[in-house]
C-alpha cells in the first residue's frame, strides 16, 4: 500500500486524500494530519472543508494558531479572487491608480459577459500605456517582465497582510520567493516585498491561476505545468502554475528565488 506521500507523488490526489482522511479517524487529535487535510483540500479547491481544518486545528494545537491566522484570511482572499476573475468585484490596487490598471479591470468584465473581441481590443490598450519594467530574475537581466495571462500583463497578484492585490510590477523593487516545503506553496508562494519607496511586506503569490483548483490533471492542481486554455480567437487562459514572462524567456513561478526591478521606462 503506497503512503500518502507517495500517493501525492504520483499525482493521485483522491486516494491521498481518502488514505488521510481515513487516518484521521483513527488519530483525530494529530495536529500534523490535520495539517496535511488542510492542505489537500486547498490544493484541490475545496475551501470550506480547508476553513474547517483551520478551526479544528485552532482548538486542538496552539503552536498552529499563527499557521491558522494566516490562512484563514488567506482562504477569505480566494473567495475575492475567484469574483475578481468572473469580473464581479475589483481587487485593490497597490499604488497609484493607473489608467491602464483600470482597463485590465474593465477587461475582466467583458469578458465575463462573453465579450471578447473588445476586452482583447481593452487590453492591448492597456500593455500599450503600461510602461515596461526592466530587472533581473535570479541573475538573468530582461528589459521587462509581465505575467504571461493577458488578464494579468503587468500586474502581479499577492496577498499583503490577509488582502488580495493586484500589484504594478513598477510599484515593486524587489521580491525574494522561498523554495516550496509544503504542498499548501504550490496554492500560495511565500514571498517578501520591497517597494520602491523602501517600504517592505511579507505575503503571498497565488502560484496557480484561478480555476486550477477545479482541473481534473493533477499536475495542474500540483503546480507542476502549465496549460493554456483559448476563450476566443487569439486569447487563452492560464491554469496550473503560474508564468512570468520577460523579453528573454519565461519562468515558472516556483523556480524562481529572486526578482529585482529597476523601475519603470516610459512606453515608447
Amino acid at each position: 500500500m503506497l503512503t500518502v506521500s507517495q500517493l501525492i507523488a504520483n499525482g493521485e490526489l483522491e486516494p491521498a486524500l481518502q488514505q488521510t482522511q481515513q487516518q484521521i479517524r483513527q488519530n483525530p487529535a494529530d495536529a500534523k494530519l490535520r495539517v496535511l487535510l488542510f492542505q489537500l483540500y486547498c490544493i484541490s479547491g475545496l475551501w470550506d472543508k480547508a476553513l474547517n481544518q483551520l478551526n479544528v486545528l485552532r482548538d486542538l494545537d496552539a503552536s498552529t494558531l499563527l499557521m491558522v491566522s494566516t490562512y484563514e484570511q488567506v482562504l477569505q482572499c480566494e473567495a475575492l479572487r475567484k469574483e475578481v476573475f468572473a469580473g464581479r468585484k475589483t481587487p485593490l490596487v497597490f499604488g497609484q491608480p493607473q489608467e491602464w490598471m483600470a482597463l485590465m479591470l474593465e477587461a475582466l468584465k467583458l469578458e465575463s459577459d462573453g465579450n471578447h473581441p473588445q476586452a482583447a481590443e481593452l487590453r492591448n490598450l492597456a500593455m500599450n500605456q503600461a510602461p515596461a519594467t526592466p530587472g533581473s530574475i535570479d541573475g538573468t537581466p530582461f528589459a521587462w517582465i509581465a505575467d504571461a495571462d493577458v488578464r494579468l500583463g503587468p500586474c502581479l497578484e499577492a496577498i499583503i497582510n490577509g488582502r488580495y492585490y493586484w500589484i504594478p510590477f513598477m510599484q515593486i523593487s524587489k521580491i525574494q520567493l522561498e523554495k516550496p516545503t509544503d504542498l499548501r506553496d504550490l496554492v500560495w508562494l511565500p514571498a517578501h516585498f520591497t517597494w520602491i519607496n523602501g517600504g517592505e511586506a511579507e505575503g503571498f503569490i497565488p502560484s496557480r491561476y484561478p480555476g486550477s483548483e477545479l482541473a481534473d490533471d493533477a499536475r495542474i492542481r500540483l503546480s507542476r505545468l502549465t496549460d493554456w486554455q483559448p476563450v476566443a480567437a487569439d486569447t487563452a487562459h492560464g491554469l496550473g502554475q503560474r508564468l512570468l514572462a520577460t523579453d528573454v524567456d519565461d519562468y515558472a513561478l516556483l523556480d524562481v528565488r529572486s526578482i529585482e526591478l529597476a523601475g519603470a521606462a516610459e512606453p515608447q
